[in-house]
């Protein structure tokens, strides 16, 4: 896998007069600094663990052909990191795209039109069905890319067919029309890898974690659909990097998803590896640290990204296991409530 080396950039980069890390004592890594708030984030490189300026973070991804920014969806810290590496990306290289899991492929006319001024904000959101936290998350991205006259990708497959591939086994993609077959990848590699191993193992067994909970399901029917709508997804935005890329030698691209999707270059990131082994990944994945005050990086954490970017644990979502029953039964009623009769 041609990952991007860090090393020579990030000698470099070290080497800067404005160093963010201190230096280190008696041969250890510096103490990493505390993560204050919510909005608060930290660049670290993992080899080192040396703290890095967002100058010196961008001078070890100079030569990336697609940056990974990987993102804890919805945590203000996250987005306010992926904006300021978006943009001294694009500074360090004019001829970049944003990539973006958070809008489908079947809405890109609709993006374009945005992009090109045709239409306006609201009309974005409701026809290009902008995820709710769009006005805070994303909104800063795409505001940039059409002002810099930037290309937007919307890179990812339709919610409804991950539900039904999750409900119905990828064979359902076989039932697109044919004016719909372009919303997914054309192949779907499901075989056995490390990335189906971590799936399943995230999955817990628990077969509320995808988007297959059917009655009668066995634990392990549930999880390989769900791991089917997870590789959709993953195929679905690979190739629709790679396919921009193709159009446009020479492009970077900066990608944006939930960091399951391109962790330890797995994922997403191995899939656009596959198709284009020529090109240099990168991948900056987020880690919600357990002690704010005290930030540590769990030893199997050092193989996630290039770079890792600490921030703080979001809230809790659920207080009682009532609660969070309550609330995966209502996700039940409407997954199943999808129709995936085109």
């Amino acid at each position: 896998m041609s990952r991007l080396s860090l090393a020579a950039p990030l000698i470099s980069a070290l080497l800067l007069a404005n160093c963010a890390s201190p230096p280190a004592e008696n041969g250890r890594a510096p103490a990493l600094p505390p993560l204050s708030d919510l909005t608060s984030y930290t660049l670290v490189d993992p080899a080192s663990l040396a703290v890095l300026s967002i100058d010196q973070a961008i001078h070890a991804l100079a030569d990336a052909d697609v940056v990974f920014l990987g993102e804890s969806h919805r945590h203000p810290g996250n987005h306010i990191a992926q904006m300021a590496l978006f943009r001294a990306l694009h500074a360090q290289k004019a001829d970049t795209a944003l990539s973006l899991e958070q809008f489908e492929r079947d809405v890109q006319p609709i993006l374009d039109q945005y992009l090109a001024g045709d239409i306006g904000e609201a009309a974005l959101r409701s026809k290009g069905r902008a995820w709710d936290n769009y006005p805070v998350s994303y909104r800063p991205l795409v505001e940039y890319a059409k002002s810099n006259g930037l290309p937007v990708i919307a890179a990812e497959t339709p919610n409804m067919v991950v539900r039904c591939v999750g409900r119905e086994g990828p064979t359902f993609l076989e039932t697109l029309p044919a004016d719909k077959q372009h919303w997914s990848a054309a192949t779907l590699r499901l075989g056995d890898s490390p990335y189906r191993d971590r799936f399943i193992a995230f999955a817990g067994g628990n077969a509320g974690h995808g988007q297959a909970e059917d009655e009668g399901d066995t634990v392990s029917e549930a999880v390989l659909r769900s791991y089917a709508a997870q590789v959709t997804r993953d195929e679905t935005m690979a190739e629709s990097i790679v396919q921009h890329i193709n159009a446009n030698p020479g492009r970077r691209v900066v990608h944006l998803n939930g960091s399951f999707h391109s962790a330890a270059f797995l994922g997403t990131a191995e899939r656009v590896q596959w198709d284009r082994p020529d090109l240099k990944i990168a991948v900056v994945h987020p880690i919600e640290v357990d002690d704010p005050a005290n930030p540590v990086i769990p030893e199997d954490a050092r193989d996630e990204g290039t770079l890792l970017l600490l921030i703080q644990p979001m809230p809790e979502a659920y207080i009682s296991d009532e609660e969070e029953r309550a609330a995966i039964m209502e996700q039940m009623k409407f997954r199943k409530s999808v129709d995936c009769e085109l």
